[in-house]
């Protein structure tokens, strides 16, 4: 259970910054609350997903989530730089937190 709790507090690492550049780009206050709402939702499920996963790797899958999730998003919602340096970035990233997943 500890997994789905730390993919759903990724899945919601990926809202804050979803809603700050909403809230930069179009000025409503809704976009702000959403931010500050996933903020909270995301932090209380990395607290319930590390009372079983050690603090190390559920912080960097946590964040790996958060940033390739970001990452994609900003390509296909606000135009993003596309290159093949940004996506060895990406894969670089996954590639550390599959391997911190693995590890014993």
């Amino acid at each position: 259970m500890a997994w789905i709790y730390l993919f759903i507090a990724g899945a919601f690492e990926v809202g804050w910054p979803l809603g700050l550049k909403f809230f930069d780009k179009h000025g409503h206050f809704a976009f702000l609350v959403l931010a500050i709402v996933s903020m909270g939702i995301s932090g209380w499920f990395l607290i319930l997903a590390q009372k079983t996963i050690p603090i190390g790797t559920a912080y960097a899958v946590w964040t790996g989530i958060g940033a390739a999730g970001t990452f994609l998003l900003g390509i296909l919602i606000f135009s993003d730089a596309v290159s093949l340096l940004r996506f060895l970035g990406l894969i670089l990233i996954l590639g550390g937190v599959i391997t911190l997943k693995l590890a014993p």
